[in-house]
């Protein structure tokens, strides 16, 4: 198998807004998503996530170092220009390792049928980067139109971009913006996702009443599912249900695995599904789906929230706060970085850090409870009985209103702290009797370190994290072509190439060989790559350096130059023949025709 076959990675930065009018930067925006998500569906081919693409917006920097950042082996990048009913839209592929240019188009359109074009250019784009890597499958179509409105289009776009910022106010800004969306398109998929997502985090955090965000959740959640079931987001969205409403971990985990099935380059599923195994306390599968997580959303500070998380968990308290005082110095207003922040400040002993935390932190973000329980954890910790009684009250307290949702969890964790065992117990059958989620999210805390040698710990462990599956089973996805008809179409496809010689045509694509065949595009792609063991940029411009060497020899070209005689093999511009020679006889053109020709 070739070695290129292995870097299937790419990264779509933002497209450039062209237009004299600026505001229509959405569109730019819109279509550079509309492409990340449908390169997504490709099986196999690992596409950078939006939050990590769009770092590099309006940035001017060296292919190299955008692709050294995100870790990719190729870049995507193109511009929108609108005028009137008329768009035109560029697009170029380039190899990050040497800076080539390998591909690059583009389409002049009417601005009435924005979500067709992109359909094409996403399969266009897909094509010529399977010409490039490799087989994999490609359907008919891409893109999935979200809506055929442009204005609730955008405000969906605004509305994400507020809603990955992780604080109330951006949160609830974007509740706003889901709403607009919605009055103009009532089955636009995408933004009843996002309204389920701005409440769980508003209900998650203590912003809203815990009950009242979530039945807001579930209610979108349901209204996306009836609308397309086969949404990654949605079941993304379930799992998250499962978790936080239902304490159902093993639904949960059935959930998330359905979003990672649909949507493989899904980096909010990935990063969930490692937060729960490792609250199962499987380190090594939570850090498979981190470390894909981390790939396509390098940049992401969300991402490296979990990654922090994760090393909280496996009680690295150093690593943990060092990357979430990286977090917060981009973003000092991350309440989960706070959250888990302030309790790895405990376990290395810096008690009087936590004790002043809150004075520093922006008010506006201070969850009470949080704050409640932090101090009381701390007083505890520095064996202040006082202080730690005054707080246990006032856990005590809150625990048992609707709204104590947090204060409740806290408790919990000092009667941990404070090894009364009975009272730690007590609190589990009650909140796995009552299908509380703070079962799920305290249980396997470092900070229950106290309760953990109790046998009663380890029956309840099992019980509550419990599944039917814990990994997905690989299932080998049965040829494209059996054995004979495999031998049958790469003898035809050889004799037809040498016969025909189209690869002459500078133009030739995958697609078009494959209708000179009569055979299905995912086919001969399929059999390129697996009976022939190429690319089909390698096997067609074999053939071309081929007949160039040819040429090359024969006197009768001896006044016809090196280009000349390039085009003349079927390559179409300078740099991929010089770029493809050299891969191919480790040596330039130049220097082949003076060992071998003398010239």
């Amino acid at each position: 198998m070739n070695t290129a076959l292995s870097n299937k990675t790419i990264a779509v930065l933002p497209f450039m807004n062209m237009s004299a009018n600026q505001d229509a930067e959405f569109f730019s925006d819109g279509i550079t998503e509309e492409i990340i998500n449908a390169l997504a569906q490709l099986n196999h081919l690992k596409v950078t996530s939006r939050t990590s693409s769009f770092h590099f917006k309006g940035k001017n920097l060296p292919i190299s170092e955008i692709g050294k950042s995100l870790n990719v082996g190729t870049i995507l990048e193109g511009s929108v220009r609108l005028s009137g009913n008329e768009i035109r839209i560029t697009a170029q592929l380039i190899q990050v390792e040497d800076d080539f240019h390998f591909w690059s188009e583009t389409w002049d359109r009417k601005l009435d049928h924005i979500f067709q074009v992109q359909d094409e250019i996403s399969l266009l784009i897909a094509e010529k980067l399977r010409e490039h890597f490799g087989h994999f499958e490609i359907k008919e179509h891409l893109i999935t139109h979200q809506t055929n409105n442009v204005s609730a289009y955008e405000y969906s776009l605004k509305a994400k971009y507020l809603r990955n910022k992780w604080n109330p106010k951006d949160a609830r800004e974007a509740i706003s913006l889901y709403e607009k969306a919605l009055e103009l398109d009532s089955k636009h998929t995408e933004s009843y996702v996002g309204l389920a997502d701005c409440y769980s985090f508003l209900g998650t955090t203590g912003f809203l009443p815990f009950e009242e965000a979530w039945t807001k959740t579930i209610q979108f959640t349901q209204q996306a599912l009836k609308l397309n079931d086969s949404h990654s987001g949605v079941h993304y969205m379930l799992a998250n249900q499962a978790f936080f409403v239902e304490c159902n971990f093993n639904r949960s985990l059935q959930e998330i695995h359905k979003a990672i099935q649909l949507n493989p380059n899904n980096a909010e599923a990935q990063q969930f599904a490692s937060f729960l195994y490792i609250l199962a306390g499987k380190r090594d599968l939570s850090r498979q789906h981190l470390e894909i997580a981390l790939s396509l959303n390098p940049l992401s500070e969300e991402t490296r929230f979990f990654y922090a998380y994760f090393h909280y968990m496996i009680q690295e308290y150093h690593t943990a706060k060092s990357l979430l005082d990286k977090s917060l110095l981009v973003n000092p207003k991350n309440i989960p970085a706070h959250a888990v922040r302030y309790i790895c400040l405990l376990m290395l002993g810096k008690y009087d850090e936590v004790l002043h935390y809150f004075d520093k932190m922006p008010s506006d973000v201070i969850v009470e409870g949080e704050k409640t329980g932090a101090l009381a954890l701390a007083y505890a910790y520095k064996k202040d009985t006082t202080q730690t009684s005054k707080y246990l009250e006032k856990l005590k307290e809150k625990a048992g209103n609707p709204e104590g949702f947090t204060e409740d969890s806290y408790l919990f964790l000092l009667y941990c702290t404070l090894n009364e065992r009975e009272k730690a117990f007590e609190w589990i059958s009650n909140a796995w009797k009552n299908k509380s989620t703070l079962l799920l999210l305290r249980y396997a805390d470092p900070l229950t370190k106290n309760i953990q040698s109790d046998p009663r710990y380890s029956e309840f462990h099992e019980l509550i994290f419990h599944t039917d599956t814990l990994k997905s089973k690989d299932v080998k996805k049965k040829s494209l072509l059996d054995e004979a008809t495999t031998r049958n179409y790469t003898a035809a496809l050889l004799d037809f190439i040498s016969q025909e010689q189209s690869f002459l045509d500078p133009t030739l694509s995958l697609r078009a060989l494959a209708e000179l065949i009569d055979i299905h595009p995912n086919q001969l792609s399929w059999l390129l790559n697996e009976s022939i063991g190429k690319n089909f940029n390698e096997f067609i411009n074999n053939y071309r350096i081929a007949h160039f060497k040819s040429l090359a020899k024969d006197p009768m070209n001896a006044n016809i130059t090196i280009m000349g005689l390039a085009y003349d093999s079927g390559f179409n511009s300078k740099t991929s023949f010089n770029t493809y020679f050299k891969k191919e006889m480790d040596m330039t053109p130049k220097q082949y025709l003076k060992l071998y020709t003398g010239k």
